[in-house]
């Protein structure tokens, strides 16, 4: 398993990643004005920030459109947001074209029904613990950590660690 992981990883050259129940816990809060507020995890960020400074960048592909994610795309210096996409798979060809890259060369991580289209057709497939019994199914890799408590970060560290072996 670690082998085939391993070359999965050193296929990498651009993470996808979806929002809620992965860069968040997946809960929704709000405010007294309905306003809709988020927790991202720190060292989530911290993953989005190693991919970037190995050469790596970060798309986020999430059928939400919220200013939150929009601002936090933008302070971590996220390659692209693509918000408001409810069939994420369609969008992995123009992805592909615009980065001139081929669906191995890709990681998504994702959690639920949404995510399982673009979950089988990318090169390394990622969930978090808390995500749905199809997702874990399906993914070439289950992370120990749950979604908005450092899937994410888990994911590119196993990226970055397993490049530096190659």
């Amino acid at each position: 398993m670690n082998k085939k992981l391993q070359i999965l990883c050193s296929n990498i050259k651009l993470v996808l990643t979806d929002v809620d129940g992965v860069l968040t816990d997946g809960g929704m809060y709000y405010s007294k004005d309905g306003d809709v507020l988020k927790k991202f995890y720190a060292r989530d960020g911290m993953g989005v920030t190693l991919l970037r400074k190995s050469g790596i960048p970060t798309i986020i592909v999430t059928k939400e459109k919220n200013q939150i994610i929009a601002q936090w795309s933008k302070k971590m210096k996220i390659k692209k947001l693509y918000d408001g996409i409810l069939d994420k798979e369609k969008i992995l060809e123009k992805i592909c074209t615009i980065n001139n890259l081929v669906p191995k060369q890709i990681a998504y991580i994702g959690d639920d029904v949404n995510d399982i289209g673009l979950l089988k057709k990318v090169g390394l497939s990622a969930t978090p613990n808390d995500g749905i019994v199809e997702t874990k199914n399906l993914c070439k890799y289950t992370c120990k950590n749950r979604g908005g408590s450092g899937a994410f970060r888990e994911l590119a560290d196993l990226i970055l660690t397993f490049q530096k072996q190659s």
